[in-house]
């Protein structure tokens, strides 16, 4: 963080920030810790990038924050700070900004490690859909259109297989043909949100642990980085959780003989998430619980080989066969998912 951003930090919010560096291990956002005296903040870069209307990112906090204030007061919401002039949204030349009370005591989690990590996490993500139960989801911006939508994902997938790289699509033959056996859950997922008793609500969309503040007897405190906060349904949250909890390994592991579910872990997010999310889910809905893993499984095996079969555009690559390895990788744990099931 230059000198230049600090002193434009300084001016719009009012605060003697004197002390910044990099901060945590997201991959979209940049992220600094800044100094003030005796408090702490998160300074943050949005990446335009990925969301290509930060306005409408901060007017879902400000809609929310008002929300909570009133009907929640206990609820700890990570809204943005606001500036000076009554605005949370610094932009300046070379991007857009915000700011965030950093919550003292409070720590994240990379990888879950315990069942009591994934319970603790998935309750927090439950409590916080519960106490917008009330709130009208349309009212919110989609900050990512068809995020989780699973046609579409699937449309792009044949696309890729029709107009892609024809060297990576001959190498990638094996995975092609099993994600073509699975489209009966593309038509499930189309009859999931068809059905009439599957409710739109506010949803985070991006459940890994790491979205997560813990306390210091690692109890789950609240979630954050709500920039992909907006209307959905309660399966993305629960199958991003088993997709990101349930295995060992993450996405990038290349030994498929370590890519297993540890049963205790789905258990565990059924229980946390349920604690709080129960009572306001209908019957249809709980019956697909494990449906939630399959989907959002399936989809991101589906975005990973899409993505390798053209030229790695959109997730980038750090070796030649990157996305093929992650996409193997997901296809593996449907597998195991489907087998435990």
């Amino acid at each position: 963080m230059d000198d230049q951003l600090l002193q434009q930090a300084v001016s719009f919010y009012g605060k003697p920030f004197s002390v910044a560096h990099v901060f945590g291990s997201g991959l979209i956002n940049h992220t600094w810790k800044l100094s003030a005296g005796d408090e702490n903040f998160i300074f943050q870069k949005i990446n335009t990038e990925v969301f290509k209307q930060p306005g409408k990112i901060d007017e879902n906090l400000q809609i929310l924050s008002v929300f909570f204030a009133q009907q929640h007061p206990g609820y700890l919401f990570t809204a943005p700070l606001k500036g000076k002039n009554g605005h949370s949204l610094l932009q300046i030349n070379y991007g857009y900004y915000r700011c965030f009370v950093f919550v003292k005591n409070s720590h994240t989690v990379d990888v879950v490690q315990t069942t009591s990590q994934a319970y603790e996490a998935a309750a927090q993500f439950g409590k916080f859909t519960t106490l917008l139960n009330d709130f009208d989801a349309k009212r919110l911006h989609i900050t990512l259109p068809d995020f989780h939508n699973l046609a579409l994902r699937y449309q792009q997938f044949e696309t890729a297989m029709n107009n892609g790289n024809t060297q990576r699509i001959a190498q990638a033959v094996e995975e092609i043909s099993f994600l073509q056996s699975q489209k009966t859950i593309v038509e499930q997922w189309q009859k999931f949100i068809a059905y009439k008793e599957a409710r739109q609500r506010v949803t985070h969309h991006d459940t890994k642990i790491s979205n997560v503040l813990f306390d210091e007897n690692n109890k789950g405190i609240c979630v954050i980085d709500l920039d992909t906060v907006m209307p959905g349904y309660y399966i993305s949250d629960v199958g991003d959780m088993l997709r990101t909890y349930i295995c060992p390994f993450s996405e990038e592991e290349k030994d498929l003989d370590k890519i297993t579910v540890r049963k205790e872990f789905v258990q565990a997010v059924q229980q946390g998430y349920f604690a709080q999310m129960q009572n306001n889910l209908s019957a249809y809905e709980q019956d697909h619980f494990y449906f939630s893993g399959e989907f959002i499984i399936f989809m991101q095996a589906l975005r990973f080989l899409t993505d390798y079969l053209n030229n790695d555009a959109y997730y980038g690559r750090k070796y030649e066969t990157h996305n093929w390895v992650r996409a193997k990788n997901q296809v593996q744990l449907l597998k195991e998912f489907q087998f435990v099931l």
